[in-house]
């Protein structure tokens, strides 16, 4: 059964591409706002610095499994990564993504998986397409800066095998529960919408000439910032607009009334944290989030309670089919000899519970049972089921918005929960990353791994 879900199938059938992730929206806008901007900096500047000293281009520097990694290839993989202004630039990150890309070749060969010419060649030109190129032309803007095509070929090489690897080897294994997806579900309506933000900003001038080094500046400043003092004594001293003199603190202000492009960046991030750098004409921008507001969707707080309640003739009686029913499904095989009058099953909002019964089902969790003594009877009351009333109120899709002339409308209800397949394509593409993670770190583990 788990082979035909629709959300394993698309991910199935999704094209080959190059081993970088997409987990959200706001971070893949990021993503290419500074992919297009780190490139037309690097057209500007001619070319980055060299990643470390000369020596033998050819040294061995790393042996992984059956295989080796030059200082060339790791000086070309630096370069590329300081072109995409990646936040694992430095020599140590370059390194051990070399390695792994080694262990995933490894992995893929034993799996006898290899990549076709066609696969790469449309990773490469996915990847390109971010910065708003064609192949050609990304790979000569990488010649400008002295990274070979070779090296933008195996970056998505090692990705394209590693997708199939994973797709052959882990998808088949991921499956998500219905009870995960309510479980999600019910956190996302539990989880206030955020409504205001308090923002601080800082705005580096980027004049034509010097975008790269404004770039370098504010990536200086995202790894160095760790409080708001931090960000505020940056503001001061780099920052060119008038909040400047107020360590860039912005007033409390409606989510609705930012830029819509940044919006979705604003709402990844937590408070207290600094965003990566934006580029805009002429400046790059830095945020600080110093606080948010938000409210709970209507209703969010409301509960339908699905329970049961059972009369016997006596305590014992009761006390007795309670004590060998561990869910509601044991109590109705256990009492299944009682006339159909005794036997009363409800699904019900809480302002409909009778009070009585109301107070003793708000101390159950799902499949707990109580007795309540009724002179000489008594009755068993079970709960098998708590759920948010909007969780229980959402089995359906909800319709698309329309216009008047039926076409659907742009301005999607705020209120509206997720649709229950998105979210579980959502856990879905999440475990199957976090498979993914495992499994390299298993072969990271199991790997003979030395250095000359």
């Amino acid at each position: 059964m788990a082979s035909k879900s629709p959300v394993r199938e698309r991910w199935r059938a999704a094209p080959a591409c190059a081993n970088v992730r997409r987990n959200h929206a706001a971070r893949e806008l990021m993503r290419r706002i500074l992919l297009g901007a780190a490139m037309a900096a690097m057209l500007a500047a001619g070319g980055v610095a060299p990643a470390f000293a000369q020596g033998n281009p050819f040294q061995p520097l790393v042996y992984v499994n059956d295989s080796v990694v030059t200082r060339y290839e790791l000086d070309q993989r630096m370069r590329f990564l300081q072109i995409l202004r990646a936040p694992d630039g430095d020599r140590a990150s370059a390194e051990q993504a070399l390695i792994d890309d080694r262990l995933r070749l490894f992995a893929a060969r034993q799996m006898g998986i290899a990549a076709s010419d066609a696969q790469i060649d449309a990773g490469l030109a996915e990847f390109a397409g971010r910065a708003n190129m064609d192949v050609e032309e990304f790979t000569r803007a990488l010649a400008q800066a002295g990274v070979e095509q070779q090296t933008f070929r195996d970056f998505i090489a090692a990705g394209v095998v590693w997708r199939e690897l994973v797709r052959q080897r882990l998808v088949p294994q991921v499956q998500v529960s219905d009870a995960e997806l309510d479980q999600e579900m019910q956190r996302v309506i539990e989880t206030p919408r955020i409504t205001h933000v308090a923002l601080s900003e800082l705005i580096i001038p980027a004049p034509p000439g010097q975008e790269a080094q404004a770039m370098r500046l504010a990536e200086s400043l995202v790894q160095s910032v760790r409080s708001e003092a931090d960000f505020a004594a940056a503001a001061r001293q780099h920052s060119a607009t008038p909040s400047a003199e107020n360590g860039g603190r912005l007033p409390w202000a409606p989510l609705e009334n930012l830029p819509p492009s940044l919006r979705p960046i604003i709402l990844s991030m937590q408070n207290g944290q600094i965003s990566q750098p934006l580029t805009v004409e002429g400046a790059v921008v830095l945020f600080y989030l110093r606080d948010s507001r938000g409210t709970l969707r209507p209703g969010a707080k409301e509960q339908v309670l699905d329970y049961v309640r059972f009369r016997l003739a006596s305590t014992a009686e009761a006390n007795q089919i309670a004590a060998l029913s561990d869910t509601c499904a044991d109590l109705f095989v256990h009492a299944r000899n009682l006339p159909p009058e005794q036997i009363q099953r409800q699904t019900l909002s809480q302002g409909q519970i009778p009070t009585a019964e109301a107070i003793r089902l708000a101390v159950l969790d799902d499949n707990e049972s109580t007795i309540v003594s009724q002179g000489g009877s008594a009755e068993i009351l079970m709960l098998c089921k708590r759920q948010s009333a909007l969780l229980a109120g959402n089995a359906q899709e909800a319709p698309v918005p329309v216009t008047a002339e039926g076409e659907e409308g742009a301005a999607p209800d705020p209120d509206a929960l997720p649709d229950r397949e998105q979210m579980r394509g959502q856990i879905f593409s999440g475990k199957v990353g976090q498979a993914a993670d495992n499994y390299l770190a298993e072969l990271r583990a199991n790997a003979i791994i030395r250095r000359p």
